[in-house]
């Protein structure tokens, strides 16, 4: 109440003290003011009164208060957005571009300042004062926005000045209705609406990108699934032909497979392994083979003790090997050496299986493609875009396969979510 007292006693005493000095003035210039200035002073008072009265009840309509910073006709907002600077200007700018009615705007991205023009209309028929309309001639016709960013650590803060486009003179005798006030709660509340968009757009994004790496673990999984079972066919099916022709080197050959298991069901539920756990996988596979193959299989491992906790997908150097032994030693008369070989360079390691076998051209054997297959897509999905693989032919014969990984892991949710190109490959199983 007492603000309002005051802000109405302001207004009428700045129009009376105006009044005053036009009545010294017409007095020197036109003599006795008479009866036609004393109702000139009495319109004048009653539309000073009308005008006052008329801005406190859309103050209190508005703002559902009336007190002193309520009322004035300048208004400032110091805001804190959870952006950096440049993020924080592009949003002010949209926000304060999106006023209705607005004009002239001047943006300074470079400095962070940004102003703009802000037509202004009667309230209650959303159109400018009419022209004979008494009032409108001393009415001030536009309002204006400044906003300076201050950049600050991680944060930037936003100050927002909304005034009439006017001196200091305007807020004695011309009171804005609440206009500028409503324009700054605009804005205050599209920068919040923006903000909350944002932070929505986040967590979704966050949500989709957790629900895509849980996608990626469970297609991982599940082609680990389907590798194991390939593996295993493939050994006890040897070990039976075996357990007909040779019981000594059958009883030998199951020794080595339950070797293998022991040194695979540990980890049957990772999809990731180390090359070291992987290399012990590949040891017992191949003398697996080697008493099958006797002297048509030589083995070559060279593997240094420092890169075997290289991670990798689980089977990997399993499905090289199985493939380099189909494709290329099996269907070779006389057999042949197949190569394991790792070694480091510019922070990556290099993992090779090579043959001399009858190489990329020779007989497919009938594969499937399902190892290599999958091997290419659990390097997309366990190891990132650092890993690659290529298959290119031996000299002078047979085939080598290289995967190309990084010496140190990248994150879960970076390997889920990074896409690599794999070539397609001939003469998979």
């Amino acid at each position: 109440m007492i603000a309002s007292l005051w802000f109405c006693f302001r207004i009428l005493v700045a129009w009376a003290l105006a009044l005053i000095v036009l009545g010294i003035v017409w007095a020197q210039v036109f003599g006795d003011p008479g009866a036609i200035f004393a109702l000139l002073v009495i319109g004048v008072l009653a539309m000073a009164a009308i005008s006052a009265a008329s801005h406190l009840h859309r103050v209190k309509l508005t703002a559902g208060r009336l007190d002193h910073d309520s009322l004035s006709s300048r208004q400032r907002r110091q805001i804190e957005l959870p952006f950096d600077a440049g993020q924080a200007f592009a949003l002010v700018e949209s926000v304060i571009a999106g006023l209705p009615r607005v004009t002239d705007i001047e943006s300074s991205p470079g400095s962070l300042q940004l102003r703009a023009k802000l037509v202004r209309v009667d309230p209650y028929n959303m159109s400018p004062p009419s022209r004979w309309n008494p009032r409108s001639w001393l009415a001030i016709k536009r309002n204006q926005v400044s906003a300076t960013v201050t950049p600050g650590q991680g944060t930037s803060s936003v100050s927002l000045l909304f005034e009439p486009e006017a001196g200091a003179w305007a807020d004695l005798l011309i009171p804005d209705e609440g206009s500028n006030r409503e324009n700054a709660e605009a804005v205050s509340r599209a920068m919040r609406r923006r903000v909350a968009e944002l932070r929505r757009d986040e967590r979704e994004t966050a949500e989709r990108t957790e629900a895509e790496k849980e996608l990626s673990v469970a297609r991982l999984n599940l082609l680990h699934a389907q590798v194991e079972p390939h593996f295993l066919y493939n050994t006890l099916a040897n070990a039976q032909v075996l357990t007909r022709t040779d019981p000594e080197r059958a009883e030998r050959m199951l020794g080595h497979l339950i070797q293998y298991l022991r040194s695979s069901l540990p980890g049957i539920d990772q999809s990731l392994s180390t090359l070291g756990q992987e290399l012990e996988r590949v040891q017992a596979y191949l003398e697996i083979l080697r008493i099958r193959m006797g002297a048509r299989l030589a083995v070559r491992i060279d593997v240094p003790e420092a890169l075997q906790d290289v991670v990798l997908p689980s089977m990997a150097l399993q499905t090289l090997v199985e493939n380099a032994i189909k494709h290329g030693l099996e269907p070779k008369p006389g057999g042949g050496t197949i190569w394991v070989l790792a070694r480091e360079a510019d922070g990556q390691v290099h993992l090779t299986v090579a043959d001399d076998g009858q190489g990329v051209g020779g007989s497919s054997g009938g594969g499937t493609g399902i190892g290599l297959k999958n091997l290419r897509e659990r390097l997309r999905l366990g190891c990132g875009a650092q890993a690659g693989f290529a298959l290119v032919s031996n000299f002078p014969s047979g085939a080598a396969a290289t995967i190309t990984l990084p010496r140190r892991p990248p994150t879960a949710q970076a390997a889920a979510s990074t896409t690599i190109q794999v070539p397609e490959l001939p003469h998979a199983t």
